[in-house]
């Protein structure tokens, strides 16, 4: 390889990082802050609800519940659901600023004369947003455990809801790498912004509503045998008549999500350099 070809590749990166700052900005501000409420809700929040809930009269428990739902619980559930589905805005992001504007301005091909190959282009393209989606969820995910767990008495059991269930697994950082794949690949069949960012969005609905109504199916439930009690106690999760997710499984599952997602990532970034090669020979 020439010098200007090393030269070239050396600085993409920079040049991919240039370009898009103010998104790799608003990420890091939006996990940043984030995991800076989480930790203020589980260490100063969560000491002044137990001290309210102390000083009421409360015999029937509604104090206790009014305050831990509007205090605790519902924001750390806002806090949740709103990284959870953040991947929406990965895949419109990726679809349109990332691939599609540079392919649709003509961008891209100018950086193809620069002796750097399509596929070299993509891939600095897909890396660095990658490890920042990778990184930062990772780092949500542990702080969300433990303030999830840190507080028991302030929140439900239930580790079935949505956001819950990803946040407290490897399953919310493969739901961007996935979204970031597919607006990839939407982006190269389309070549235009606009309808690949609404055409990877749709797609990752679709996907996200499927998986979340069949989650219950990705390992096999247990079967109750004692005539007494709730299939529901001890955070069970109740699927059917007789079958329910015991709190164990929430790894399995978890991580069959994970593997599922990252296949569906796997899949399309191959489809995605198939395309790119093809349309480029």
């Amino acid at each position: 390889m020439s010098a200007l070809a090393l030269k070239g590749l050396k600085g993409l990166p920079g040049s991919v990082l240039r370009v898009h700052r103010a998104a790799l900005l608003v990420w890091t501000v939006f996990i940043l802050a984030a995991v800076g409420y989480l930790v203020w809700l589980t260490d100063i929040t969560a000491h002044s609800v137990h001290a309210r809930i102390s000083a009421c009269d409360d015999v029937q428990g509604f104090c206790r519940a009014t305050l831990a739902a509007g205090d605790y619980s519902g924001p750390m559930g806002w806090i949740g659901t709103a990284v959870y589905y953040s991947f929406w805005a990965v895949a419109a992001w990726a679809g349109a600023a990332l691939i599609g504007r540079e392919l649709e301005s003509g961008t891209a091909h100018l950086a193809w004369t620069q002796n750097v190959s399509p596929a070299r282009w993509l891939a600095a393209k897909l890396a660095l947003p990658a490890l920042a989606l990778a990184l930062g969820g990772t780092v949500f995910v542990v702080v969300f455990r433990w303030a999830w767990s840190a507080h028991r008495d302030l929140m439900g059991d239930d580790w079935t809801f949505n956001d819950v269930f990803a946040d407290r697994g490897p399953a919310l950082v493969a739901w961007s790498l996935c979204a970031l794949a597919v607006g990839t690949l939407t982006a190269l069949l389309l070549r235009r912004a606009l309808p690949a960012l609404g055409i990877s969005v749709a797609v990752m609905i679709v996907l996200n509503r499927y998986l979340e109504s069949h989650r219950h199916e990705l390992w096999p439930a247990a079967t109750r045998t004692s005539t007494t009690g709730s299939a529901a106690s001890n955070g069970a999760w109740p699927t059917d008549t007789g079958t329910y997710h015991p709190a164990s499984h929430f790894w399995p599952m978890n991580l069959v999500e994970t593997g599922i997602l990252l296949t569906i990532t796997a899949l399309a970034t191959t489809a995605a350099f198939a395309v790119l090669r093809h349309r480029t020979v």
